[in-house]
């Protein structure tokens, strides 16, 4: 029985022409991979990287697409010895932006000059290379992590609370982001859970607003609640979907002021994935121990600008500002 090499080796165009042929005459993934002394899961990832329309197989086409990657990586390799790009991209690491973000701003901003373009993953290897050891360019990273690995957010609390709302009662247009007003809110926890932050997260623009806990209690997350939310146009406070903390027991007080409010799944934290991710972003300043009885409002402000003027992937690298001031814009001053 053949032994599956260890070194992994790119996909010539011989082995496209014969993996055409025998898909065509509908063999599977796993006997090809046999015949050609590769990992079923190499013929896999060829054939899902390299289809035309997803369903179809052809090799010239599929030779195109791997020497256009090809081309663009190495492209890319080479973006970082632009001296206007490598000062871009350090500054904006220095701002707290990710790679993706940087990547994504910089082909907003020249649309028509590849030149100027970088892949994120480029980024990611110009950090992480050896030569870059010493400078620890990681440490500017939102979760300062010497490696790259992937982590799983906070479970959610299961805690009873009265009056509560099921997500699954949340009207369906709360899941389509293209109404704005609807939040979602979570704590984050300081040193010796003694204080904290209540986070809201915009659903449709990525806003984010937090508030300072004094002690993480229903009372203090109401008060906080309230600062959050007081001061928007009625139409920016529809709903919020909260975690299952027992400090979201006083939730009512945002139904007294139009704010509904319904609650996810317990231990189900990607119901409110925005929110989530907003809490990474905030960590990023405020790592876990943090003691916010040491941290002025200023300063969460100056953080909380910070956030919603950096540029985000899924606004087309717009800024959560822009994308809430054109919304308004177009609701009135309501």
């Amino acid at each position: 029985m053949k032994t599956h090499k260890k070194t992994y080796k790119k996909f010539t165009e011989t082995e496209r022409q014969l993996l055409a042929k025998w898909k065509e005459l509908n063999l599977s993934n796993k006997e090809c991979a046999r015949i050609l002394d590769r990992h079923p899961s190499t013929i896999g990832r060829e054939l899902k990287k390299n289809s035309f329309k997803k369903d179809y197989y052809e090799p010239l086409y599929a030779q195109h697409k791997s020497d256009k990657r090809k081309a663009k990586t190495y492209n890319s390799k080479h973006a970082l010895k632009n001296k206007d790009i490598y000062s871009y991209t350090l500054q904006k690491l220095r701002d707290g932006w990710s790679p993706e973000q940087i990547a994504g701003r910089l082909k907003k901003e020249y649309p028509k000059n590849p030149h100027r373009h970088i892949c994120h993953e480029t980024i990611y290897a110009f950090i992480y290379s050896p030569e870059n050891k010493d400078k620890r360019l990681w440490e500017y990273l939102r979760r300062k992590q010497r490696r790259r690995k992937s982590t799983k957010g906070r479970k959610a609390h299961r805690t009873r609370i009265p009056d509560r709302v099921s997500i699954h009662k949340r009207p369906k247009v709360v899941d389509r982001r293209k109404q704005i007003g609807h939040w979602e809110g979570d704590s984050i926890v300081g040193k010796g859970h003694k204080n904290g932050l209540h986070t809201e997260y915009e659903r449709v623009s990525s806003f984010i607003r937090f508030e300072k806990l004094n002690r993480i209690t229903a009372k203090e997350t109401a008060n906080a609640q309230d600062k959050i939310f007081n001061p928007l146009p009625k139409k920016l406070k529809r709903s919020t979907t909260l975690d299952n903390g027992s400090e979201m027991t006083l939730h009512t007080e945002l139904n007294k002021k139009g704010v509904k409010t319904y609650f996810a799944d317990p231990y189900s934290s990607w119901q409110r994935g925005g929110n989530e991710n907003a809490n990474l972003w905030i960590r990023y300043y405020f790592p876990k121990k943090t003691d916010f009885s040491k941290i002025s409002n200023q300063e969460l402000k100056d953080v909380e600008w910070e956030l919603n003027n950096r540029p985000r992937k899924r606004l087309q690298f717009k800024t959560p500002f822009e994308v809430l001031k054109k919304h308004l814009r177009g609701c009135g001053r309501n």
